[in-house]
């Protein structure tokens, strides 16, 4: 399987990109886009054998502060550009950034384009619950959305939770400030009523309270909510295993207390680590693009990675597109069942 790699995406520098390609190099066909001399450079400094990868020079390197669409339109050779162009090329089967995650979106949509009878592509970003998972989209791609946004992020998200998990009817809620349906504003209330009058497993509506609790499998919401939700509960986990540590070592029966729950903490920590899920897909867009953190480490990136590849293995495109047809052809409201891919 081949996977374009953004070299120069990331917080943390090329070094922990080509770190992360070094941990995948003998299960995946790795191509790192970008500036080539800044490339070798990395591998000496990571100690990375550069002759196990492909590489592709990108000189143009888009910052993450700069504007999106303007930066992908104006800089054709950037990393972005060019590691979207292999997948539309066919050179590649996946493309992973931990970058301007907004650059890689606009650059989905002008390179690659949208699936037929998509309005918004939506980011379906993993979330660790108290018994499993959930997705959540869109979890930043799209700050304003209509209604039928939300139907069509429902739709997506659950052909990828299905083809993702091997579930056929995972439970789609939508996020909103109360479990009735009358709650929520116009944009809510509109999307509850097409989402209930679908047949896809809709279980109503869900409150920010009752996300790590398995109540659905996927959640939908608008991207400005769906980021907020997200990093808040980043934010309260780090604090919460920070506040413990803190805890622990302020006496001696709190540490010799911890050297007996290491285990167990070492294995919530695992589980709730952002690592573990390493990125989300880019659902709607003709081609597998996964978005990874932008302080994304080494086994994080791995995660993104592996997340690409599981993603072309069990044709999640192609399940988004057959839902999203359904949805076309059945007319509004009235999307069919997303099928396994």
């Amino acid at each position: 399987m081949r996977i374009a790699l953004d070299a120069v995406g990331g917080d943390r520098g090329p070094e922990e990109v080509l770190r992360a390609a070094a941990l995948v190099a003998d299960r995946y066909e790795i191509t790192l886009v970008g500036p080539r001399e800044l490339v070798v450079a990395a591998a000496r400094a990571a100690g990375v054998d550069l002759a196990r990868f492909a590489v592709v020079d990108a000189p143009e390197v888009i910052g993450m502060a700069e504007h999106p669409s303007e930066a992908v339109r104006t800089k054709p050779r950037s990393s972005v550009a060019v590691g979207l162009e292999l997948v539309a090329s066919g050179r590649a089967d996946a493309f992973v950034s931990a970058g301007n995650s907004g650059a890689v979106h606009a650059g989905a949509l002008l390179i690659l384009g949208r699936l037929p009878g998509v309005d918004r592509p939506g980011v379906a970003t993993h979330l660790p619950t108290f018994g499993g998972r959930i997705i959540i989209i869109d979890a930043g791609a799209n700050a304003d959305c209509r209604p039928h946004h939300l139907l069509q992020f429902g739709v997506m998200g659950s052909a990828y939770f299905s083809c993702t998990f091997g579930n056929p009817s995972p439970r789609v809620g939508l996020l909103n400030i109360g479990e009735e349906p009358t709650k929520g504003n116009l944009l809510t209330r509109r999307a509850y009523q097409l989402l209930s009058s679908s047949p896809l497993n809709f279980v109503g509506n869900v409150e920010g309270k009752d996300l790590p609790w398995d109540v659905a499998d996927v959640v939908v919401t608008d991207g400005f909510s769906g980021n907020v939700a997200l990093k808040t509960a980043e934010g309260i986990g780090e604090m919460l295993f920070k506040a413990i540590q803190a805890k622990i070592s302020q006496r001696l029966r709190y540490r010799l207390g911890g050297l007996l729950l290491a285990p167990a903490f070492r294995e919530l920590l695992s589980r709730y680590d952002y690592a573990e899920y390493g990125g989300a897909p880019l659902l709607g867009v003709r081609g597998v693009v996964v978005l990874a953190h932008g302080r994304s480490n080494a086994r994080a990136l791995r995660g993104a990675i592996e997340m690409a590849a599981g993603a072309v293995r069990t044709g999640t495109t192609d399940a988004v597109a057959r839902a999203i047809a359904g949805l076309v052809s059945a007319g509004p409201g009235q999307p069919v069942r997303p099928e396994l891919g």
